[in-house]
């Protein structure tokens, strides 16, 4: 019987050693990745890990007879073949732009920076009350597609009477892609004021959502670009500089994460190569231009199920069950590469309180019950910019205030319309600066 147990355990031992072997290649193959940045496609990773599991097999086999020699090559085979799925693409690696939209043109802009972008405009369908500045509109992402919610909300805008122009920015949607170390917030920064002098209009107002709003904030504290800008609307941004980035503060009321149900739909992610890729930049240990994949066949292979509980996360609790679609599959556009890349510039940049605090273009905040984001990334620019004349906060929304739901684009669209018009503000102007430490204590 001790005979029979010792047998067993030395059998179980040599079993557990072979998936523990290819464990072991499969980590020196991600480490490599790592440390070659993903060079050519992974494949010299691949070529690392291999070279070290034949060394080691060939260590292993020394003393044993012929046949027997090849059995500690079984894991190193086993594990080339699953870390060779991470070599081969498995989507396209030319950019595959969206189709055009069938209910606005698409216009193309070659702009002074030497950005392409892809324009729509929705000229105003009231002639009545026709608004006599252009409104441009800057969407989140920071690198991605206008969604379809979105262009339905700006086609509420026109019919208000308002001209309005968007643009995807440089390397989302339907615009041109930039190489990577151009993605920088600076350059953001840089194309709007492109695109207004490209507009030729005079002054126009500006609503910029989320990322956009980074954009119009920085752009409020750049003398020479806010001299193109008339009126100015931050919904629910992000951090505006390195300082605020590095702010650790609460949130808004209770979002729909981890309520709504999962997102349907096939995902990059559920793919070894595209897992291993968006995974580790994300962690920062690939950098946005690693050789592992271009930026192209990652804008390819990302699909709006990858976004998972972040699209939950921009709706309030009470509404996880009826989270409208925000975009179709053919018109989803997202840049994950590009879009760490510009944020990682914003986390890099030195504070911009000084400059913004020299702001004299008027402008609003509009910040969102259920907000997703810091609230202190919203606080801030409300202490330093003081040419902030009114703050909304809006009840009964989340990060996405406009998403079809009720009455949430009409709401929105009020707000926005009495600030650009001078009107009264159809909710109460809150928070004030003074209001700020009680609201931030009130953890609303």
């Amino acid at each position: 019987m001790p005979t029979f147990a010792i047998r067993l355990a030395c059998l179980t031992g040599r079993l557990l050693l072979t998936p523990a072997a290819v464990a072991t290649l499969i980590v020196v193959f991600l480490a490599a990745i790592v440390l070659t940045d993903g060079a050519g496609s992974g494949l010299a990773a691949w070529l690392t890990a291999l070279g070290i599991g034949t060394v080691a097999a060939l260590w292993r086999g020394r003393r044993r007879i012929r046949a027997a020699r090849l059995v500690p090559f079984l894991p190193v085979v086993v594990a080339a073949a699953l870390t060779a799925s991470v070599c081969v693409p498995t989507a396209p690696t030319a950019r595959q732009y969206p189709p055009d939209l069938p209910f606005v043109a698409t216009q193309h802009w070659s702009l002074a920076t030497g950005s392409r972008v892809a324009v729509y405009h929705y000229p105003p369908a009231n002639t009545g009350a026709r608004r006599p500045v252009p409104l441009v509109y800057l969407n989140g992402g920071p690198v991605r597609g206008i969604s379809m919610l979105d262009h339905r909300f700006l086609q509420l805008l026109a019919r208000q009477g308002y001209d309005v122009y968007t643009y995807e920015q440089a390397g989302g949607g339907r615009s041109d892609l930039l190489p990577m170390d151009q993605y920088t917030i600076s350059r953001s920064v840089r194309d709007l004021a492109a695109f207004v002098d490209r507009l030729d209009k005079g002054r126009v107002d500006i609503l910029g959502f989320s990322g956009g709003g980074v954009v119009l904030t920085r752009a409020l504290a750049d003398t020479r670009v806010a001299a193109r800008l008339h009126r100015a609307i931050i919904a629910e941004p992000g951090p505006m500089d390195g300082p605020t980035a590095r702010i650790a503060g609460h949130k808004g009321r209770p979002s729909a994460r981890g309520l709504a149900p999962a997102m349907t739909g096939p995902r990059s992610t559920h793919v070894p190569r595209y897992a291993v890729a968006f995974g580790l930049m994300r962690l920062g240990l690939l950098t946005p231009d690693t050789g592992l994949i271009g930026q192209a066949e990652g804008d390819n292979a990302f699909t709006a199920a990858d976004l998972g509980s972040d699209t939950a996360s921009a709706y309030c609790a009470r509404d996880a069950h009826r989270i409208p679609t925000e975009d179709t599959a053919q018109n989803f556009s997202f840049s994950p590469a590009a879009s760490l890349r510009v944020q990682q510039t914003v986390k890099d940049s030195p504070s911009i309180s000084p400059e913004l605090g020299r702001s004299r273009t008027p402008a609003m905040l509009m910040i969102a019950e259920c907000s997703s984001q810091v609230r202190q990334w919203a606080t801030a620019i409300l202490a330093d910019d003081p040419a902030i004349q009114r703050t909304q906060y809006m009840p009964g929304v989340g990060h996405r205030m406009w998403n079809g739901l009720d009455d949430n684009n009409d709401r929105a669209a009020a707000v926005i319309d009495a600030f650009l018009q001078a009107g009264p503000a159809p909710v109460p102007n809150y928070p004030t600066r003074d209001d700020v430490p009680a609201f931030l204590d009130a953890r609303k």
